[in-house]
């Protein structure tokens, strides 16, 4: 299941190629079939994304991100043009050994510089488009498109909030160039479980990254709730790596609280989606709470009783407790990894 939204942009993507390689034939080739288009665009364009994507010839692609600018447009332009130069020879030995075209081999299996400058355009613009809902995120990006805060939304959301603990003290010891390579590392860890749980990673303030839900979306399956264990779960299987790499396993706190809040598009310039009140607040103050309480996990009572927890999952009732910048004390629970399988839920305790 974590997998089907990477395996959905995927298909997205390899549609809009198809669907560039149609236009391109029905500009300068009429009489053609319109899928011969298709399959060449498929063949040139996804293999050039693909390798931007680290999905082929990963070690090329690092050694080139770490080359001076100059140096590393002119290998792109190079890689990019031997992967669509050998994909539009393989489309066309392809179709021309089915007879589907019946052109010279070297005209239907050299790349000309017209298509090639196409295939560039169209994988650029993809590329960009790519990076730009990485860098707002996937919710932010389809919110600024549509133009839905515009107007300030009210609306019902779940935040969690994910600290790492000990990072002045690596700071201290490593230096901040390695503090930030660590915090890279720890907050790119985070990506895959927030994906798989359809989480939005809404901002990195320091050390910690803001997670967010639709409330809705966030309690449906306690996803809130596994997203924390298994980014918990992913570092630990990955210890000895972070070991090797940093001299240390990431150890994280997390708070998980929800409710209503304003929602709107702020900035002239620079646009983001901004939440407002007293939820995000909350969710704070309850972060901090976790070195007091000395407990890794802390979710509020108001969200646990919206939650059915999973079987694995074990909670510990805190009791309330006061928290800076709220009239009204906070009901807390703790939770962790049950050790008997017999512990039951929250949900069963309302």
């Amino acid at each position: 299941m974590g997998r089907f939204p990477s395996a959905l942009n995927w298909i997205v993507t390899a549609m809009v190629v198809a669907a560039s390689g149609v236009i391109y034939g029905r500009i300068f080739f009429h009489s053609s079939p319109l899928y011969i288009g298709a399959i060449y665009a498929l063949f040139c364009g996804m293999p050039a994304l693909a390798f931007e994507r680290h999905m082929i010839l990963p070690r090329l692609n690092r050694w080139m991100h770490g080359l001076p600018t100059p140096a590393f447009i002119a290998s792109a332009l190079i890689v990019d043009f031997a992967l669509i130069a050998i994909g539009f020879a393989m489309a066309g030995g392809l179709m021309k050994s089915l007879h589907v075209i019946t052109d010279s081999w070297a005209d239907v299996m050299l790349l000309k510089m017209d298509v090639y400058i196409y295939a560039v355009m169209v994988t650029a613009i993809i590329i960009f488009v790519g990076r730009v809902r990485e860098l707002l995120g996937r919710d932010v990006f389809l919110s600024l498109l549509t133009g839905r805060y515009r107007n300030p939304v009210q609306e019902e959301r779940v935040f969690l909030f994910v600290d790492l603990v000990g990072s002045t003290a690596f700071a201290e010891e490593h230096g901040d160039l390695r503090t930030q390579q660590f915090l890279g590392s720890v907050f790119g860890a985070l990506a895959d479980p927030v994906r798989r749980h359809k989480g939005a990673i809404d901002d990195y303030i320091g050390d910690a990254a803001i997670i967010t839900w639709p409330l809705e979306r966030g309690v449906k399956n306690a996803r809130c709730i596994r997203c924390v264990f298994d980014i918990l779960a992913d570092i630990e299987a990955n210890a000895e790596t972070w070991l090797k790499s940093y001299g240390r396993v990431p150890r994280l706190r997390a708070a998980v609280h929800g409710g209503s809040i304003v929602t709107a598009e702020i900035g002239v310039d620079h646009h983001k989606i901004a939440y407002f009140g007293d939820t995000v607040n909350t969710t704070a103050r309850l972060e901090s709470l976790c070195k007091t309480l000395e407990r890794q996990v802390l979710i509020s009572t108001d969200l646990a009783r919206r939650i059915q927890l999973p079987d694995d999952i074990a909670s510990e009732d805190l009791g309330d407790h006061a928290v800076r910048g709220r009239d009204q004390t906070l009901g807390v629970i703790a939770l962790h990894m049950a050790r008997r399988p017999e512990r039951k839920a929250i949900g069963s305790r309302q």
